[in-house]
């Protein structure tokens, strides 16, 4: 059965060449940066790669976050305190980019119980590629952990105040937009299209 072309597979597959050209071997990490918008395009883009033979491992920063009480709600709580980076580095980029039979986890937070998760251990070839999404992918302390960066912009009226202003701190710190190595417009999630940091 033949699979549907959609706009959103095309230009995943696009972005696939692109990351498997630049890296073919190896432990690969792939960041899908950004506020909102970012699970659909990592989703396509993990799909893609596996369609190119590639084994895949697909995580969300949704699934490193803190405790909902340790985290002020606030545009400074949502982007300094809501994700717990050290954990994540510690349990799953690090890990994984050491290779060989190294363990890694995919996920350290339970939403449901809003609670650390229980550990579970996985692991992966030696050439496999982690898609991870999520909101501040580039902040200092992860920037430079990815061997690609796929930075994700919506539309901004779809965007809570609070993480409005989390997302202006991070823009201010930051400057995802120049960091990215592919831009991707999804102000229409159902036609996201590439475009170029000069881009207006």
């Amino acid at each position: 059965m033949e699979l549907e072309t959609t706009p959103a597979s095309l230009l995943a597959d696009g972005l696939a060449a692109e990351i498997t050209h630049n890296y073919g071997r190896g432990r690969i990490a792939v960041a899908v940066d950004g506020i909102a918008g970012t699970r659909p395009i990592a989703d396509e883009l993990a799909h893609a790669l596996r369609r190119d033979g590639r084994q895949v491992v697909r995580a969300s920063l949704d699934d490193f976050r803190m405790p909902a009480e340790r985290v002020p709600a606030t545009a400074a709580g949502e982007y300094f305190d809501r994700y717990d980076v050290p954990t994540l580095q510690r349990v799953l980029l690090a890990p994984f980019k050491l290779g060989g039979s190294t363990g890694f986890q995919l996920r350290a937070f339970d939403a449901e119980r809003d609670t650390v998760a229980e550990s579970a251990w996985t692991t992966a070839g030696p050439d496999a590629y982690l898609v991870l999404d999520g909101p501040f992918l580039q902040r200092p302390g992860l920037r430079g952990r990815f061997n690609a960066t796929v930075y994700v912009e919506t539309r901004w009226a779809d965007v809570p105040e609070v993480l409005r202003g989390a997302d202006e701190l991070y823009q201010a710190e930051a400057g995802p937009r120049f960091g990215a190595t592919a831009i991707v417009d999804a102000a229409d999630p159902a036609h996201p299209r590439r475009v170029f940091a000069d881009s207006c």
